[in-house]
């Protein structure tokens, strides 16, 4: 959700609520990549599985609005007036409250469907990637990717959620675009479940977003672009701190720490670091200097920040260049492409 970015300088109180408790993290630090992942996934795993009849109490208490009405990501509208909204009980979807039309009653949305792992317990009802949702547009998401979706809607939501032809490179079929303000939200989500899970992923053979338990690469791409355009919002930090205390007793380490989906996912994350005859990266008073053990043909030298973000890509046919870059102070990241593909963290 885009209110409360994280990634700034300045943080609200209530994001600085999202910090864990001491020590919890100690065991992924200093790591990055795959180790990161693995640390992480050992961190999380052995939650508390929630029976499937503890989620309706388990909602009322992680996705409720100031005015005690339902958080449904498909049809609230953030800084503007949702179109309905559902009161806890008396509209839950089952028993006399049935539906055939939206805004009729709330039920449960597995934003990684339950067929695309089996719906075995635990990823079955993990709060970090279920949310309560309005029925019909539930039903009409159905088992479809998320995507982002042009101007061939099949379906389109009362608060601007649609279902249609996907129109994101290497996407093709049916795919469900929820509203921007909830993007960052399920991608956090998406990558959650392929840490927590990462040994059982690679039995999901039904999941159309995976190939041997990993993201598809438009998937993954996709994924960073939400992550990145929607920061960690005040939602999520509550949301995530209300799962680890009173209901799962773990977090999503991507909302705690949203530099690590790019340390793990980024575009540089499974490239290995600089050898011996990689080239040398460095800033100097002129800018980013680069000197390449290749001497002949061109380059491409892509710099990225903490969090992932392309902040420049230049070509250079040259041994040795410097790149004009007006940055910040901080960490980044240098990929230098000439055949032989290098990675190089620099702190300027």
């Amino acid at each position: 959700m885009r209110a409360l970015p994280l990634f700034g300088l300045i943080l609200s109180p209530a994001v600085l609520l999202a910090q864990p408790p001491a020590g919890y993290y100690d065991p992924a630090a200093g790591l990055t990549g795959q180790a990161l992942r693995e640390a992480l996934r050992d961190i999380i795993d052995g939650h508390s599985v929630l029976a499937n009849s503890q989620l309706w109490a388990a909602y009322a208490v992680t996705d409720r609005k100031s005015n005690n009405k339902v958080w449904d990501i498909y049809s609230d509208v953030p800084d503007g007036t949702a179109p309905y909204e559902f009161t806890f009980g008396t509209d839950q979807c089952g028993g006399s409250v049935t539906y055939d039309s939206e805004g009729d009653c709330f039920n449960r949305e597995h934003s990684f469907p339950q067929s695309w792992f089996g719906g075995v317990p635990g990823p079955d009802t993990d709060l970090f990637h279920m949310y309560p949702t309005d029925a019909w547009v539930n039903q009409k998401r159905a088992n479809w990717p998320y995507g982002t979706v042009g101007n061939n809607v099949t379906f389109a939501a009362e608060n601007g959620g649609k279902l249609g032809q996907c129109t994101y490179p290497g996407c093709s079929g049916l795919a469900f675009e929820p509203i921007d303000a909830y993007k960052g939200d399920l991608a956090r989500g998406y990558f959650y479940m392929l840490t927590r899970y990462m040994n059982e992923a690679n039995g999901w053979a039904d999941a159309p977003v995976l190939s041997g338990g990993e993201f598809l690469p438009w998937v993954e791409n996709l994924l960073l672009e939400w992550h990145t355009e929607d920061p960690v919002s005040a939602k999520e930090v509550a949301r995530n701190n209300t799962i680890f205390t009173n209901l799962q007793h773990n977090r999503n380490p991507y909302i705690d720490h949203p530099e690590w989906v790019a340390s793990i996912w980024g575009p540089f994350a499974s490239i290995e670091d600089r050898s011996a005859t990689s080239p040398r990266v460095w800033f100097d008073g002129d800018g980013l200097r680069v000197e390449r053990v290749k001497t002949t043909g061109f380059a491409t030298v892509s710099v990225f920040n903490a969090s992932g973000a392309l902040v420049t890509t230049s070509k250079v046919q040259d041994r040795s260049a410097v790149l004009a870059l007006d940055t910040a102070p901080g960490l980044y990241v240098v990929l230098v492409d000439d055949g032989m593909r290098s990675v190089t963290r620099v702190v300027r």
